[in-house]
């Protein structure tokens, strides 16, 4: 009987060595098939090059599509694309842990600063170009204002709807975050009315919201709210005001030929910063964004192409 046992165990052994030879056979087979196709790691121009994008909320679903379409184009490039405000972009790019920064407004000269002695030089490009829409529900009744009415709605000087037309209603004021690009643009050329030595601050009550979403969604449900988006992001779900440089002007609607006309007079330009003159696949890219099959994609998302 010990006899037998012994035999059975060692054909167990050498059925599990056999195994585990075929095991590893298969792995090589596996592992020699696999560096025949797609990418090798001997040849290091096949190999992922990652773009790191971040920056602006307002053109990150713009910088998403553009990631998508390119990586079909160039399956080697992986661009990784996050929001969180052209401020967060910018920061990033400063302490050089991006490649690319979005931002729906231009740099500032301390941030310009601070990334020169961090070591960085951020290099512009505009990319394209938007509208910020003033956007209410659409039970609204107002259809136009001046910017100096916009202005005193968001700094607290009109509390009601009543004191530019409209009902008997308290306003309530949306607006992005502090981080965000749009609200320093909208502060500094629509509340301030770009004078530089404006100081007007958004009244205390102002209720800032993390998204172009969020704001939409506030007015769509709120007939006494009023707010201010990327033409992006306008839907047939709010009401679009007209808006007019100063009384006794026109007023006029945010579309892509009133912003190329420069007719409208809320309108700005969107950017990408880089460390320094773009080389490699991120040149590549950049001359991508900028070509009009990429462009095509700005239409596509209601934002405004660039023109040459």
């Amino acid at each position: 009987m010990d006899f037998l046992v012994s035999v059975q165990l060692s054909q167990y052994n050498l059925y599990v060595q056999n195994i585990k030879r075929l095991l590893v056979l298969t792995f090589i087979i596996l592992l020699a098939g696999c560096s025949g196709r797609g990418i090798s790691a001997q040849d290091p121009s096949q190999q992922i090059k990652i773009i790191e994008n971040k920056g602006s909320d307002t053109i990150v679903n713009l910088a998403l599509a553009w990631a998508e379409e390119y990586q079909v184009i160039d399956p080697t490039v992986q661009l990784s694309v996050t929001g969180g405000g052209s401020g967060t972009g910018i920061a990033a790019l400063i302490n050089g842990t991006v490649d690319l920064a979005n931002a729906s407004r231009r740099i500032k000269e301390e941030e310009r600063n601070a990334a020169l002695e961090n070591g960085s030089d951020p290099v512009e490009f505009v990319i394209a170009r938007d509208a910020i829409a003033i956007i209410v529900n659409l039970e609204n009744p107002i259809e136009h204002l001046t910017l100096q009415q916009i202005s005193a709605i968001y700094s607290g000087a009109i509390n009601n709807w009543k004191e530019v037309g409209g009902e008997d209603r308290p306003i309530v004021r949306l607006s992005r975050e502090t981080n965000s690009g749009t609200h320093v643009y909208f502060l500094e050329e629509v509340i301030r009315l770009g004078e530089k030595d404006n100081h007007t601050l958004f009244a205390q009550n102002t209720l800032l919201l993390p998204s172009s979403e969020g704001i939409g969604a506030e007015i769509r449900q709120n007939p006494n709210a009023i707010g201010y988006d990327g033409l992006g992001y306008v839907t047939d779900e709010m009401k679009v005001i007209g808006v007019a440089l100063a009384d006794g002007e026109p007023y006029i609607f945010p579309s892509a030929r009133t912003v190329n006309n420069d007719q409208y007079p809320i309108a700005r330009d969107l950017y990408m910063y880089t460390n320094g003159e773009p080389e490699g696949v991120i040149k590549e890219y950049l001359d991508w964004i900028l070509s009009s099959e990429a462009q095509e994609i700005v239409t596509e998302l209601g934002f405004v192409p660039i023109t040459k």
